[in-house]
């Protein structure tokens, strides 16, 4: 095999090193400095890995560029959640929502809901609306962040169905990994959500929300990639 296959091996080592790290700094409750000294890393060692797997490959142009822009955007989001205060929170959910729009573009758009009759787009904009409405009463969102946090719960809704769109038209492991990777994303971020609007304990709080985000990081980039090299 031409040695170019197997660069991306190095940027997914530093990267899984980095998520051993980590997770080492969030079962320290006490001091967080080794957790947010790595975080802002992560996601750009996971971008790293995916570009590395993917250009030996000749992908298709268009997924690796959503793929990307999306992790890029995964990296502001994770940078401007350091801060502290609901400027610094808002920015960061933006972010994600900005990334997970071209998550949605690539595997969705692009694929799982192409050529849908109009039945199944309205069943699916129910069932978005449904499952919104779902996670904003379950997780107890109120006040000024009401609207922002409905939008960003309809955008994770979406993601989902977009993901379970191809799971059901197409299957395979792809598909298996899109559906996952957005399924552990909505469960770390309802955390999040919890935590805000209520209390989390200090393991949930730090190792699992961690974990869980990225596993789903992880599980969304190899099903795009996959994704982005499928004839």
């Amino acid at each position: 095999m031409n040695k170019n296959y197997r660069l991306w091996l190095i940027p997914l080592a530093f990267f899984l090193v980095c998520c051993g790290l980590n997770l080492a700094g969030c079962l320290n409750y006490e001091d967080h400095t080794l957790e947010r000294t790595v975080k802002p890393a992560l996601l750009i060692l996971l971008a790293l890995t995916s570009a590395a797997w993917l250009l030996p490959r000749s992908p298709r142009p268009r997924e690796t560029a959503l793929l990307l822009t999306a992790q890029l955007f995964g990296f502001a989001g994770d940078t401007m959640l350091l801060g502290n205060g609901f400027f610094f929170f808002a920015g960061g959910i933006g972010l994600f929502l900005i990334g997970h729009a071209f998550y949605i573009t690539l595997f969705g758009g692009g694929h799982s809901l192409r050529g849908l009759k109009p039945l199944a787009w309205i069943l699916g904009v129910v069932l978005a609306l449904a499952c919104t409405a779902g996670l904003v009463i379950g997780l107890g969102v109120n006040g000024s962040m009401l609207v922002p946090m409905s939008v960003y719960a309809f955008t994770l809704s979406v993601l989902i169905l977009s993901a379970l769109a191809g799971v059901i038209r197409f299957g395979g492991l792809t598909w298996w990994f899109l559906l996952a990777g957005a399924l552990l994303f909505t469960f770390s971020d309802s955390l999040i959500a919890v935590r805000t609007f209520g209390s989390l304990s200090p393991f949930m709080d730090g190792f699992v929300i961690m974990a869980t985000y990225l596993a789903a990081q992880g599980l969304l980039a190899a099903g795009c990639c996959r994704l982005a090299t499928e004839k």
